[in-house]
């Protein structure tokens, strides 16, 4: 079948009501495993603080629950007060890996091979600010990096979309 044969559907945007929802704390997902993953990130993480050890159980157990066991997690130490090297999380062994991924962005492995990547947005960040990055990060045609977007301008109130 030739590309201009395929049906090309616009990419989805996110209830307005997901808009107002969105507190520090919160995980917006778009968990594609297949290999045709087209978009830089799978989703986007606000955390209320930096404390990785007081965050990061309740991501782990979210993504668990729609993923199974994950197995690693990829943070910047730089970005976080105090990163153990591993965290029990539901009675599982969670290892955590200092890399210098960048504090705007959260690496998660499911198994040997199965990456996600999570844009962070800093706790503190405007809930305007967040949930248009959060939104944009989730978009399945979204090509622009973690960095990019958290210095992008805020969204036009009531869109949800970037300026």
């Amino acid at each position: 079948m030739a590309e201009a044969d395929i049906p090309h559907t616009p990419p989805m945007t996110l209830p307005d009501a997901i808009h107002t929802a969105l507190q520090p704390g919160t995980a917006l997902l778009r968990l594609e495993t297949t290999a045709s993953r087209e978009g830089i990130l799978d989703g986007a993480w606000w955390p209320r603080s930096r404390d990785v050890s007081g965050e990061l159980p309740a991501l782990i157990s979210v993504l668990t629950e729609h993923l199974g066991p994950i197995t690693r997690v990829g943070l910047d130490a730089s970005a976080w007060n105090g990163l153990p090297t591993r965290l029990v999380v539901d009675d599982r062994i969670v290892h955590l890996d200092s890399d210098p991924v960048g504090d705007d962005t959260v690496l998660i492995t499911r198994g040997d091979q199965d990456h996600f990547a999570l844009l962070v947005v800093p706790p503190g960040t405007t809930p305007d600010a967040a949930r248009a990055a959060m939104a944009r990060a989730v978009r399945a045609d979204n090509l622009t990096s973690a960095a990019e977007i958290l210095v992008a301008p805020t969204a036009v109130p009531g869109r949800g979309e970037p300026t």
